[in-house]
């Protein structure tokens, strides 16, 4: 995976520049590491970097080439956007091809978030995959940013939140949909790395971690004419799990496709695939989260 892959942005953003410093977690012994927060921060830690960093963390202590194959993250607390985060690795398994570690993410003595990851070599087998959704290319879609234009003074959590990311939807955002009165059941967005990614291939799954808890709620929302920042909602993701399939680059455009098939009970499950833009299916997601919506009184 080294090397320049086809149709990658020339340059790397500032703000991907701040992700990749992110993931270079301090290591204080062999299973512990300290992970820092970026300027730019919402109320709480942001999902996506705790599971990112904790991907980082276990990569740190798997020997020979293992990928990943799967996470299964549980959200305890909401973290200290003001302070470090530790991160405490048990080693479970060591086999041959497989390996298995637990995560841990704690501040002030408390566990904000813990982690299941499984390391496999890659292998030959049966192979299918479910197709791509039929949707316009992202060169021919506008930028997230040109999405924003007029919606800034409501929707200043997004203006002003880390893009390391290029994001490009493939249907209207939730508030734009909010103002056209559309409901939808699903998300289309295109996704890449904001300029070259190092080519170590643990990055680039870092990459798609933290891009993993991005939009993927936004089907709940839509499905019920809702958005975020124009209506009263709050929402906390539960847990978090990744499967993946294949190799791949994450600064090469993927199709994030989400859809929820069921809320009830205050919560709200999502599932999402990534594609790359040849078809292949490269990893599929699965987010619950605490969805709660306040009408506004009339």
């Amino acid at each position: 995976m080294d090397g320049v892959g086809a149709g990658l942005p020339p340059t790397r953003s500032g703000d991907l520049e701040t992700l990749l410093a992110l993931l270079d977690l301090e290591q204080i012994d062999d299973d512990r590491f300290v992970g820092h927060h970026p300027e730019q921060v919402g109320s709480r830690t942001f999902g996506g970097q705790l599971v990112s960093q904790a991907l980082v963390a276990a990569y740190r202590t798997v020997d020979g080439d293992r990928p990943i194959h799967a996470i299964n993250a549980h959200f305890i607390r909401g973290g200290d956007v003001k302070a470090p985060i530790e991160y405490r690795v048990e080693r479970h398994r060591d086999g041959r091809a497989f390996a298995n570690r637990q995560v841990s993410a704690y501040q002030g003595g408390n566990v904000l978030f813990s982690m299941f990851a499984a390391f496999q070599d890659w292998g030959q087998g049966l192979e299918h995959s479910v197709d791509i959704p039929d949707v316009a290319g992202p060169e021919a879609l506008p930028s997230i940013g040109d999405h924003l234009i007029g919606y800034e003074d409501r929707l200043q959590m997004f203006v002003d939140a880390l893009k390391p990311m290029e994001m490009r939807y493939a249907n209207d955002p939730t508030w734009v949909l909010k103002g056209t009165g559309e409901r939808l059941n699903h998300n289309r967005v295109w996704i890449r790395a904001d300029g070259e990614l190092p080519g170590d291939p643990r990055l680039h799954a870092a990459a798609l971690a933290y891009s993993s808890d991005t939009t993927v709620l936004d089907s709940i929302l839509t499905t019920h004419g809702l958005s975020w920042g124009l209506d009263r909602i709050v929402a906390a993701t539960v847990n978090h799990s990744i499967w993946f399939h294949r190799p791949f680059r994450f600064d090469e455009w993927t199709l994030y496709a989400t859809e929820s098939p069921v809320a009830s009970g205050s919560r709200g499950l999502a599932t999402g695939r990534f594609f790359s833009q040849d078809g292949q299916l490269l990893a599929t997601v699965v987010q619950e989260g605490v969805i709660r919506h306040f009408p506004a009184r009339r």
